[in-house]
């Protein structure tokens, strides 16, 4: 079966968004660029953990290759809504990092979750044919500057943010009528 990389590099836009209302959110990232608007799909911790091992790679690239790092941004940056239409072309597995040193660029992969990442090996002769099983999976492959790279985990901690407030004896997100919190024997407060 083939598979599709769409590669912006760099895009015009790659944001993290949401469709819904909190408690029922769908999280996605968006790129567009050449006239190509590219949704795929993934889950809030997905989009927290990659805004925050993009803070460590931008230190670790300065740290390592002298990169020099613009500052966070002070004003609210892009908070435009996803493009429309959101049209989701897969839901993430796996989602890979880089420093590309030679254009001090940030490369962001998301590659589509696969039937291979749930299925138990049976035999271990299996093993040998798939060298690689993600390479016949569809990805989103992007190219971000370190500003562009700031903007997009401002946002997505914004947008992570932006949910149910947590339970402050839990941290679970709190419903609007509340929650059967653990802390109280599953009474609600």
């Amino acid at each position: 079966m083939t598979h599709q990389v769409h590669a912006f590099e760099p895009p015009e836009r790659f944001v993290a968004g949401t469709v819904g209302p909190p408690g029922e959110r769908t999280f996605f990232l968006q790129a567009r660029g050449g006239g190509r608007l590219v949704s795929v799909a993934l889950e809030k911790v997905q989009v927290s953990l990659l805004a925050e091992k993009l803070e460590e790679l931008l230190t670790e690239a300065q740290r390592r290759f002298g990169v020099e790092l613009p500052e966070a941004p002070v004003a609210a940056g892009d908070n435009e809504p996803l493009d429309t239409p959101v049209d989701e072309e897969f839901r993430v597995g796996t989602l890979g990092l880089a420093f590309d040193v030679d254009s001090a660029t940030v490369v962001i992969e998301a590659i589509a979750a696969g039937e291979v990442e749930a299925e138990v090996e049976l035999d271990d002769e299996d093993e040998d044919e798939d060298d690689e099983p993600d390479e016949d999976l569809d990805r989103l492959r992007v190219r971000l500057t370190p500003q562009a790279t700031r903007e997009f985990i401002e946002r997505a901690r914004r947008v992570v943010n932006a949910g149910r407030p947590p339970c402050p004896l839990c941290g679970q997100p709190l419903d609007p009528a509340g929650h059967l919190c653990p802390r109280h024997n599953g009474y609600h407060r």
